[in-house]
């Protein structure tokens, strides 16, 4: 058995897509790992890492070179091998040559299809170092990258520039040139916090130097969970609880190496507003974390992770504070300029929308469904008239400002501005319930008019 050590790979970029950092870290391992086994290298453990600004795997108790191996080569058979006066034929001749051998050096082995001639040779194993450099090559070629850049005067493309290779193979780093950088055990550690290089002792120490000396949280899920942390805290501080959206949790976690939470408020007014607007505007446009009291209402607070330890934290809610009023002040208009014309005042509107070239419209769809749900609401022991009206009006927030804005609040909207218009409370309640369930295990409709639009709007797109 050959000795083992431990490989780091350290990928170092500009900021790399947030939403799409777990995906490629996992890609990148999977990737090594599948490398190293085509390779037939053992090793004890992988695992990986990612912050915005790298990507790394670590290889515990990796083999530093191949197992020896005897290889075969299996020729033609003996009856086909020689003449009838034992002259090898051209056939064998070709063979023995292809491995380096006269036709004496071959084998024979027997098999129930008959005698057969083969060639056996011990093959050296590899040194583990000389093949890594490929492996980490290809695993960054396989990457899921719909898009990739350009940078400088270099041949070479990937998701954001390179600026930095680490490349750790116990003590010793193997040389590699990639994307215009040459591989050495000089990291970086915060942008602000430490710019300078960092030397990495080795794979071992990686995770403890880059927190300690370096002020990164290279971990993502000890990141995602100290966010995770640090907000409840922050909201229990603040009289509240916070609303934990966990793609936002995964987002965030991708935006940041050293997280540090701060709260900051707004102005109560907006508190009128839905409050799925409110939160959209704080979660899509800022990342920001909502709060609300124990009954579930929204309180006028909003807590946002910086990636730098200020020390000004007053200027920096402040900062936050005069970016977010713009934000919840448009908001306030899409609600102010929305109510001003009534949901079914927006049906036209829906004959602009090509749902599909050969289905026709939105409005097209929407009379189709409001047949369907009719029947289906009489057969359910629904409202036949409530199913037709709501299915009616199912799509007509598609056409308002807040759902332009914030897509996610189609059939929610729908449902407020059905109530200000008066509309029955089934109605209103079914334009919400038609996207239900969304995915398995969610929530079902629970009124007879939701049940017989839901089915019908799933029905229609089926068939």
């Amino acid at each position: 058995m050959s000795d083992t050590k431990d490989l780091l790979i350290e990928l170092g970029t500009e900021e790399l897509p947030p939403k799409a950092l777990k995906k490629l870290i996992q890609a990148f391992e999977a990737g090594v790992q599948q490398g190293l086994e085509k390779a037939e290298l053992t090793f004890d453990a992988i695992r990986s890492y990612a912050a915005p600004r790298r990507m790394a795997v670590i290889v515990d108790g990796l083999q530093t070179r191949q197992q020896d191996r005897l290889v075969e080569r299996r020729g033609p058979a003996v009856s086909s091998a020689f003449d009838d006066e034992g002259n090898p034929t051209r056939a064998v001749q070709g063979f023995a040559k292809s491995c380096g051998v006269e036709v004496a050096g071959l084998d024979r082995i027997a098999t129930d299809k008959g005698e057969w001639l083969i060639f056996k040779k011990q093959q050296t194993g590899s040194d583990a170092a000389s093949l890594i450099p490929d492996i980490v090559q290809q695993a960054l070629n396989d990457l899921p990258i719909p898009k990739r850049m350009r940078w400088s005067d270099l041949p070479g493309e990937f998701v954001r520039p390179v600026h930095w290779l680490v490349l750790l193979f116990g003590d010793a780093v193997i040389p590699m040139d990639l994307l215009g950088v040459t591989s050495g055990r000089d990291s970086r550690g915060h942008r602000f916090h430490h710019p300078e290089n960092m030397r990495i002792q080795s794979a071992q120490t990686y995770v403890t130097q880059l927190a300690t000396e370096g002020y990164v949280v290279v971990d993502m899920a000890v990141r995602r969970e100290e966010i995770r942390n640090q907000v409840l805290a922050l909201a229990t501080e603040l009289g509240g609880e916070a609303i934990l959206n966990e793609d936002l949790l995964d987002e965030v976690t991708g935006l940041v190496e050293w997280p540090v939470a701060l709260s900051g408020s707004y102005d109560k007014r907006f508190l009128d507003l839905p409050a799925e607007a409110l939160i959209s505007s704080m979660e899509e446009h800022q990342k920001y974390f909502a709060v609300r009291d124990k009954t579930g209402d929204l309180l006028p607070y909003f807590i946002t992770i910086c990636n730098i330890e200020s020390r000004d934290p007053a200027q920096v809610i402040a900062g936050n504070e005069r970016v977010i009023l713009p934000r919840l002040s448009d908001s306030a208009f899409f609600w102010d300029t929305d109510r001003k014309r009534p949901l079914a005042d927006r049906q036209a509107q829906l004959k602009t929308i090509v749902f599909q070239h050969k289905l026709g419209t939105v409005f097209d769809k929407a009379a189709r469904v409001a047949q369907l749900a009719a029947v289906i609401a009489e057969k359910i022991g629904g409202d036949a008239a409530l199913a037709e009206r709501a299915a009616l009006l199912a799509k007509c927030d598609l056409v308002t400002e807040m759902v332009g804005e914030f897509p996610d609040l189609q059939g929610i909207m729908g449902r407020y501005y059905a109530k200000l218009d008066g509309e029955h409370d089934e109605v209103a309640e079914a334009l919400d319930e038609q996207y239900l369930p969304r995915f398995a295990g969610d929530s079902l409709p629970q009124t007879k008019t939701g049940q017989a639009l839901s089915l019908a709007e799933k029905l229609d797109t089926l068939v």
